[in-house]
């Protein structure tokens, strides 16, 4: 009996990635719709350095603790059905961000948009590697991360618009009816994916895989460098952007918007084509950490320009930093293909967890740092705070690329 063709690259896409990108689009704009609003929520609630970095890193902090039962669901049960049970939450904790009457309730909402979008990204990369076939499957990530990252335009220029118009208030109540719509598209059409219960232990033999998982030689070894290029997205694009586009740049509202914008392109323009860049020096014999060490000293160059005030153009500096921290989840594809396809769900959560929680901790820690200077007249918060905080940050990129190349991982990983 002649077995029925499979699907084309373009129906598997259209059917699997689409929806999915549809649902992590919404992690993308959640995270860097702040950066265009925090001016507004900070002088509404009266609102420190310290608070915000703290509002910005409780999304992150959740996101990072609801990563590994995540990881174990995504494995368990298929992106389908966590993805789609997310984006409820999403909308649940939308609505509570928009009905906020004070800072404890903007954290909830926070912390509930943090779990909603915990899957996104892991989700994607799951049904990449579940149904693709293998030489695809860098491409096919890069573009789903492409499609995502429109989120991240519409967090610019569109939701400074949406804000003049509807309020901030308005904006996280369309983002809550989008995450409701999103559900039941995933629902409705991203297919089950098949042999789910390879992943049906119990609690002592999830969190042995775990341990097992953390302790690979391969991640000990790759994770930290991998991660820090996706930390400066989220600590930057995610709230100090536009913080730091009024304090530094001098620039108002739709201004800032505009390089947001920029940025958000920049990052879509290099996830597109992160995936296909991997692939050709991967096929021409080049090393496959090749392309995240290049980038990697890319930003370290990048943050000690902005912080020594070297003067780059606007667009040019940040469009070049968001097209370098771009590649970033083709560093997680690069872990993940030394484990099984069963564990991938984990592999990838065990990653964004370590990930987010360094997030959390450099968003937070900025706000420390700019509330050490006193606030400037116009309310905003001291340039010599965010050169500090830019210089330790290539510092923590240095160190990454070192840890890289003195360790070494042995024959059999």
């Amino acid at each position: 009996m002649a077995q029925a063709p499979k699907p084309s690259l373009g129906r598997l896409f259209v059917r699997i990635s689409l929806p999915l990108s549809a649902g992590a689009a919404l992690n993308q704009l959640n995270r860097a719709v702040t950066a265009v609003i925090a001016p507004v929520l900070a002088e509404a609630f009266a609102l420190s350095a310290s608070d915000l970095g703290l509002m910005g890193a409780v999304l992150f902090a959740a996101y990072a603790l609801a990563q590994l039962p995540v990881g174990a669901a995504l494995d368990r049960y298929g992106p389908r059905r966590v993805q789609a049970a997310l984006m409820l939450v999403i909308a649940a904790g939308a609505a509570v961000f928009a009905a906020s009457a004070g800072f404890a309730q903007l954290l909830l909402g926070r912390v509930l948009l943090g779990v909603g979008i915990a899957a996104a990204l892991m989700a994607q990369l799951k049904a990449t590697r579940q149904w693709f076939p293998p030489d695809k499957i860098a491409t096919v990530a890069g573009w789903t991360v492409a499609l995502a990252s429109l989120g991240g335009i519409l967090a610019t220029v569109p939701a400074e618009w949406a804000a003049t118009v509807l309020g901030w208030r308005g904006v996280f109540l369309a983002i809550g009816f989008a995450a409701l719509l999103s559900a039941f598209w995933i629902w409705a059409q991203v297919p089950d994916i098949p042999n789910r219960s390879a992943s049906a232990g119990g609690l002592a033999a999830e969190f042995a895989t775990l341990l097992r998982i953390i302790g690979h030689p391969s991640f000990v070894r790759l994770v930290p460098c991998v991660v820090l290029l996706s930390v400066l997205n989220f600590t930057w694009q995610g709230l100090w952007l536009g913080p730091w586009l009024r304090d530094v740049a001098r620039l108002d509202g739709p201004a800032r918007a505009e390089v947001l914008l920029i940025y958000a392109l920049s990052f879509t323009t290099g996830s597109f084509f992160s995936g296909i860049v991997q692939a050709w020096i991967v096929s021409a014999g080049g090393h496959p950490m090749a392309l995240t060490v290049a980038c990697t000293l890319g930003t370290i160059g990048l943050s000690l320009a902005f912080a020594l005030g070297a003067g780059l153009p606007l667009w040019l500096g940040w469009s070049l930093w968001s097209l370098l921290v771009s590649v970033g989840p083709v560093g997680y594809t690069l872990v993940s293909a030394r484990f099984p396809s069963s564990e991938t769900g984990r592999v990838s959560t065990a990653i964004n967890a370590l990930m987010l929680a360094v997030v959390f901790a450099e968003q937070q820690g900025i706000g420390l740092i700019l509330d050490l200077w006193p606030r400037t007249p116009a309310g905003g918060w001291d340039p010599r705070g965010y050169s500090v905080s830019l210089a330790l940050s290539a510092l923590f990129q240095a160190s990454g690329l070192v840890w890289l190349l003195l360790r070494r991982e042995p024959r059999a990983a």
